[in-house]
């Protein structure tokens, strides 16, 4: 399995932030890869399920995300069962009153057999560049749209 990490800070506050990124139809809007999210359900924990399409190098793929566990306005991490299997976290950590740092851990593992070791190098430099996009839109969404 393997995490990326990454933190940018975004002139907004953890509360807009919280409610815009735990709903997964707003993903689609940050990341261009996401290239659909249908059946999406509110949960009982507050976060969302939903059923997804991606593409990644050429491929489309589809699959089935679910918010595992939320901390309101802090965190939340959402389960995601596909080509390639994932926990991607969203941790927000007011800075002021109008800044928010925020970070996305993702775990993941690709299961492309016979080719895995080659597939999961691949997949590390598409979910690098994936990763650092979403939070570059996720700002600008906030601070120039705004």
């Amino acid at each position: 399995m393997a995490t990326i990490d990454k933190i940018l800070v975004i002139k907004a506050p953890p509360e807009k932030i919280f409610n815009f990124v735990i709903k997964s139809s707003n993903l689609t809007k940050l990341w261009s890869s996401l290239l659909e999210i249908t059946n999406e359900k509110l949960l009982p924990n507050g976060g969302y399920c939903a059923n997804y399409k991606y593409k990644m190098a050429g491929t489309t793929f589809k699959g089935k995300s679910e918010c595992i566990e939320v901390m309101p306005y802090k965190w939340f991490s959402v389960k995601i069962d596909g080509a390639v299997d994932c926990t991607m976290t969203w941790a927000l950590q007011p800075r002021d009153n109008i800044q928010t740092e925020v970070k996305i851990t993702m775990d993941y593992q690709a299961h492309f057999p016979p080719f895995n070791s080659l597939a999961e190098n691949i997949v590390a430099k598409l979910n690098e560049r994936e990763s650092d996009m979403i939070l570059d839109n996720l700002r600008e969404y906030f601070e120039i749209n705004r």
